[in-house]
């Protein structure tokens, strides 16, 4: 569509949306933050720091130069088919904001952030003169009658919807969707089925942690056994193979039954678990002792 103001303004933004389009401009912050600090990681450390809230507004000022003033809309808005409208002009056609609002933007967004963290190493580095001393008291009103009317804005905001930040209202800016949306035909089947879907994830994990896998597993085993043979192999077995890893256990340990454990397999599972039983026969755990000797025994006897 044309910019030219010929086109008719978009329905109104979703407030869902106009908050999903501010953390993205965040995470993008960030992300641009992240990677410009990354290119001195291994300079000398703290080489950024002095002048960190000038190269943070720096950033910001040319994500903003692309964005914002040459698209009016911001990155966020951008990826969710929305930008900026001008409603200072009267008229039922969208207006695209003027040169004098994009550069009033960058100020009460960008410099109000640098501001802000300047601010503070400045009077940490002059100490406690009179006059900074007044000035930072000018300053932590003024912060906290900006935090109120922002508080009270964003209160108005969830109730009309429009002008989510104190900026905008200034500025007499609000979003607007690019297109016209659509009207979303969803079929109630459609709905029912994913609702029937999260409600049964929901009941699976809250009885998933209620069961105990050991147990069942041990369960499931002895009803599948096939003879007094196989379970003779396997109780030789599993007095010289631990059993849980299966492997030839390091500090074997016993819990009660015949069965031998790595000391690190029973003590994680045990601490986990606190009505760990045996894998093997379903023995409940009485007592972890070592049975050093008992192994070299079998293992002399099998090599």
């Amino acid at each position: 569509m044309a910019e030219d103001g010929s086109e008719t303004a978009p329905s109104r933004v979703l407030r869902i949306s106009q908050l999903d389009a501010f953390e993205l401009d965040d995470a993008l912050e960030q992300l641009v933050w992240t990677q410009f600090s990354r290119c001195f990681q291994h300079f000398k450390p703290g080489l950024l720091t002095r002048v960190e809230p000038e190269l943070k507004a720096l950033l910001q000022l040319l994500v903003w130069r692309f964005t914002v003033y040459s698209q009016s809309a911001t990155v966020g808005q951008a990826l969710l088919n929305i930008r900026y409208h001008n409603t200072l002009i009267a008229g039922q056609k969208y207006r695209s904001l003027s040169r004098k609002q994009k550069l009033w933007y960058a100020l009460l967004t960008v410099g109000e952030k640098w501001l802000k963290e300047r601010s503070h190493s400045l009077f940490l580095s002059h100490g406690a003169q009179p006059g900074l001393q007044k000035a930072r008291q000018a300053l932590a009103f003024l912060s906290s009658a900006v935090k109120l009317a922002s508080l009270l804005n964003f209160m108005l905001f969830l109730q009309s919807g429009t002008f989510p930040t104190l900026t905008e209202r200034t500025l007499g800016v609000r979003p607007v969707f690019v297109r016209d949306q659509g009207a979303r035909g969803i079929n109630f089947q459609y709905m029912n089925r994913e609702l029937l879907w999260h409600g049964f994830a929901e009941f699976l994990i809250f009885l998933l942690p209620l069961i105990n896998v050991w147990k069942l597993k041990t369960r499931v085993s002895a009803l599948f056994s096939s003879s007094d043979h196989s379970s003779q192999e396997a109780e030789s077995a599993g007095r010289s193979e631990c059993g849980i890893c299966s492997e030839w256990p390091v500090m074997p340990h016993r819990i009660g039954c015949s069965h031998v454990f790595c000391y690190y397999c029973i003590k994680s599972h045990t601490a986990a678990d606190v009505f760990f039983t045996c894998p093997i026969c379903g023995a409940e755990v009485s007592a972890v002792q070592p049975v050093k000797f008992q192994i070299e025994m079998a293992h002399m006897q099998q090599t």
